[in-house]
C-alpha cells in the first residue's frame, strides 16, 4: 500500500536524523575508525586493483569467452567424474596466489559457463585458501605443524563444503544436470593447448607480479630469489603474452609490437611498476576492442569489463565497511577500527568453543590480502591467541571477507551465500576445537 511506502520513507528519514544528531564526531575511536576505513581502501587500490584485480578480470574473460561451455561442463559439470571435478577444484589454489576478492571473477566465470555448484564452490574456497606461498609462509612463521594443518584442512574444506552445497541444492543441480546431459559436444575453435597457453600465461603474470617477500630475515633461498627477480620473470611471461596475442589470437603483429614497445618504454621511465602494468593492460584492451578479424577478441575485453562492473562497486563498499569495523592492518600500519582490537585478542584466547567460533566469525568478515593473514596471526598468537582459534581464523579468513560475501550474493543469491558462509564458519570452528585439543 501507498501509506506503507510513505511510513518506510519517514522511518528512514528519522533514522538518518537521529544518527546525524547523535553522531559522536568528537570520539577518537570514531575518528580512527574513519581513518582506518579510508587507509584500507587507499592501500587496497594501490596494491591490489592494478596488479591483482585487473589481470583477474582478463583471466575470467578468457574462461568466459575462449573456454567453451562444453569444456567447462566436461570438467566441472554433469558429464565430469565427481572425483575429477572436486580434485581439480580443491587444489586449484596452489597455482593461484589470490585473495578472497581476486578469486571472484574466476568463480563467476566458471559458474556462468555451467560448472556444477559443488565444484564451483570448492574452487571458490580453495583459490585463496591454499596458494603455495601462503602455505610455505605459514609453516615457516607459525610452525610446520600449523602449515600442514592448514593445507589438509583447506583441501578437505573445499571438497566437503562443495559436496554439502551440492547436496542441499540437489534439485537445482539435478535440473542443471538434465540440461547438460543432452548438451552437444561442441567443436573447439582452436586447439585446447592454445587456450591453455594463453590462460596460464595470464595466470603466471598475475602470480609473479604479486609475489610477496618471503620474510624480512630471509636474505636467501629460492623463494627470495623469485621475489627479488619477480619483475624480470613477469616480463618474460609478458613476452609469451605477446606471442599469444600474435599467433593464437591472430591480432595484427605491427600493433602488438607497437603496444609492447610503449609498455617497455613506460617501464624504463616510470618509478613505479604499476605504470607499465596499467599501460600493458590498456594496450591489450585497445588491441582487442579494435580488432575486426575475430569478434571473440573484442568479446574477451567486453566480458572482462562486465565482470569489473559487477564486482568492483560491491568490493569497494565491502572494503570500506571492513576497514571501519575491523581496522586497517598492512605493512607496518595498524589502525584500529570501531571494534577494539583488545576485545578480539581477549576473546580468542584459549581453546573454548566460543573462542574458536569468534575467531571464525572475525576471519570470515575481516579482509585479508594474500599472505597478510600470517603476520596478523603472528601478532595475535603473541598476544595470547590459542592455536585452535588461530587455525580457525586461517581456514575462514583468507577465503571469506565482507567484500567477498557481497559479490558472491550477486552471483549465486542470498540464500546460497548464507549457507556457504555458515558452512565455512561451522567447519572452521569445529576444526579449530579439534586441533586445539591435539
Amino acid at each position: 500500500m501507498e501509506w506503507k511506502r510513505e511510513v518506510k520513507i519517514l522511518l528512514w528519514m528519522i533514522a538518518v536524523f537521529v544518527f546525524a544528531f547523535l553522531m559522536p564526531i568528537e570520539s577518537m575511536r570514531l575518528k580512527e575508525a574513519i581513518t582506518a576505513m579510508f587507509d584500507l581502501t587507499r592501500w587496497y587500490a594501490r596494491e591490489h586493483v592494478i596488479l591483482c584485480l585487473l589481470p583477474a578480470f582478463f583471466i575470467a574473460g578468457v574462461i568466459s569467452v575462449f573456454v567453451s561451455q562444453g569444456a567447462v561442463i566436461r570438467y566441472f559439470g554433469a558429464k565430469a567424474k565427481k572425483w575429477v571435478a572436486y580434485s581439480v577444484a580443491s587444489v586449484s589454489g596452489t597455482i593461484l596466489a589470490v585473495c578472497s576478492c581476486t578469486i571472484l571473477p574466476l568463480f563467476s566465470s566458471i559458474h556462468k559457463r555451467g560448472a556444477g555448484l559443488g565444484p564451483a564452490i570448492a574452487f571458490l574456497y580453495s583459490g585463496p585458501a591454499i596458494n603455495i606461498l601462503a602455505i610455505i609462509l605459514t609453516a615457516r612463521i607459525l610452525g610446520f605443524e600449523m602449515g600442514i594443518a592448514r593445507i589438509v584442512g583447506a583441501v578437505v574444506f573445499a571438497i566437503v563444503i562443495g559436496a554439502v552445497m551440492s547436496f542441499i541444492y540437489r534439485k537445482e543441480e539435478k535440473a542443471k544436470r538434465d540440461e547438460q546431459i543432452n548438451f552437444p559436444d561442441m567443436h573447439e575453435k582452436r586447439p585446447m593447448w592454445q587456450t591453455a597457453f594463453h590462460f596460464f600465461t595470464l595466470v603466471s603474470i598475475l602470480v609473479f607480479a604479486n609475489w610477496g617477500r618471503p620474510g624480512n630475515d630471509n636474505a636467501g633461498g629460492g623463494w627470495y630469489w623469485i621475489w627479488e627477480n619477480k619483475w624480470y620473470i613477469t616480463s618474460a611471461f609478458s613476452v609469451f603474452l605477446v606471442f599469444s596475442l600474435i599467433f593464437i589470437l591472430k591480432l595484427k603483429w605491427q600493433y602488438v609490437l607497437l603496444a609492447s614497445a610503449v609498455t617497455t618504454i613506460s617501464a624504463f621511465v616510470s618509478p613505479s611498476p604499476l605504470v607499465p602494468v596499467l599501460v600493458g593492460i590498456a594496450g591489450v584492451a585497445i588491441l582487442t576492442l579494435t580488432d575486426r578479424r575475430d569478434p571473440e577478441n573484442k568479446e574477451w575485453t567486453l566480458s572482462s569489463w562486465d565482470f569489473a562492473k559487477q564486482i568492483m562497486p560491491l568490493l569497494a563498499l565491502g572494503v570500506l565497511v571492513a576497514g571501519f569495523l575491523l581496522g586497517s592492518t598492512h605493512d607496518n600500519t595498524a589502525i584500529s577500527g570501531i571494534v577494539p582490537k583488545e576485545w578480539i585478542e581477549q576473546l580468542v584466547g584459549g581453546n573454548s568453543l566460543f573462542s574458536n567460533f569468534f575467531a571464525s566469525i572475525v576471519g570470515a568478515f575481516m579482509y585479508f590480502a594474500t599472505l597478510t593473514e600470517v603476520p596478523i596471526l603472528q601478532g595475535l598468537i603473541a598476544a595470547g591467541m590459542g592455536k585452535g582459534p588461530a587455525l580457525a581464523l586461517l581456514l575462514a579468513g583468507p577465503s571469506l571477507s565482507l567484500p567477498n560475501m557481497l559479490v558472491i550474493r550477486g552471483i549465486i543469491g542470498t540464500q546460497k551465500t548464507v549457507v556457504y558462509v555458515l558452512l565455512v564458519v561451522f567447519m572452521a570452528t569445529i576444526t579449530g576445537v579439534i586441533y586445539g585439543l591435539i
